[in-house]
């Protein structure tokens, strides 16, 4: 029999999640703890307790804890081993790698950002099972992609591949965009409560369904479910770059499949359809007819068992 096994963690900007999995992608154990406002050395020593606890445990339960695989929401940085995660404080270029090989010198590590890890997760064990190139969309607080081409993780020449957010999808450019990127001005879960806001400014006689400055993209999502004018002009501004982006994805990368996850999907799993029927206009006519667009399978839980993909491919 074979025992072997793999820790899979995936960091959150509040939470950290940790699962052991078999060779086969099935959880044998899993826990969450929170950072409760935690950064800098202070979580790097939390990730480390998870891992020691976790290799306890499976020396205990006469498992061989072969790799650990950690999803970072941000950038990593893989010749330095340096994060750069935004959510969690004081990991800004931070020497993640070297804290925990300090600490665990023997337990293999291995960190990937969490783009990566949605991807590996949906390849693995998920929507997109058995795929060879297919590309994760997360749209959540920001957005970015996972890209598999040819069955390998695309990171770039500085490990920043897959800021989608930042594509040029709306001429003429405006400094508005220089914060976020001008896709994820618009059409990130921030984004659409901003794209809301703006068509209410120019609608002085507004008095549908979304009330005051402090909107939020559930806020926006409820007001289209009752007809609202506003939030079906901001979902018809969104769907339609969504779909822009997609055919991009289609037409530069010839993907088998694209997950659209993230908290915004979610409620927008509603689009999926509309969002490929406006990918079809833009996209290379003979990829689009060969990629399925879908949501993610996993949900929450792509970034971990990503992260436990990791693991076994670097084991």
């Amino acid at each position: 029999m074979n025992n072997n096994c793999y820790l899979g963690i995936d960091c959150g900007g509040t939470k950290i999640a940790a699962a052991v999995f078999s060779q086969f992608g099935k959880i044998i154990t899993d826990k969450t703890v929170f950072l409760e406002g935690t950064g800098g050395a202070d979580a790097a020593d939390l990730l480390c307790s998870l891992i020691k606890e976790y290799d306890d445990f499976c020396r205990h339960s006469e498992l061989n804890l072969m790799s650990t695989g950690i999803c970072i929401p941000g950038i990593v940085y893989h010749d330095s081993g340096k994060v750069w995660a935004p959510n969690i404080p004081g990991w800004d270029h931070y020497q993640l790698l070297d804290d925990i090989q300090k600490i665990l010198p023997d337990i293999p590590v291995h960190l990937d950002s969490d783009r990566a890890c949605y991807i590996l997760g949906e390849t693995w064990t998920g929507a997109a099972k058995g795929c060879h190139n297919a590309i994760f969309v997360a749209v959540g607080t920001g957005i970015g992609i996972g890209i598999l081409a040819d069955d390998r993780i695309l990171r770039g020449h500085g490990d920043i591949a897959g800021a989608t957010g930042w594509m040029a999808l709306k001429p003429p450019y405006n400094k508005k965009y220089n914060d976020c990127g001008c896709f994820e001005y618009y059409a990130s879960g921030d984004g659409i409560a901003r794209t809301a806001l703006e068509i209410i400014s120019e609608m002085p006689e507004y008095t549908g369904v979304l009330k005051g400055t402090d909107i939020k993209a559930y806020d926006v999502f409820t007001a289209y479910k009752e007809n609202d004018p506003v939030a079906k002009k901001t979902f018809k501004i969104v769907i339609e770059l969504w779909g822009m982006a997609v055919a991009n994805y289609v037409s530069l990368f010839n993907p088998q499949m694209i997950i659209f996850g993230g908290g915004v999907f979610g409620p927008a799993i509603q689009f999926i359809p509309d969002i490929k029927k406006e990918a079809e206009k833009w996209a290379q006519p003979i990829s689009i007819k060969q990629v399925k667009i879908c949501a993610s399978s996993l949900g929450k839980n792509s970034g971990l068992y990503g992260a436990g993909r990791l693991a076994m491919i670097n084991s």
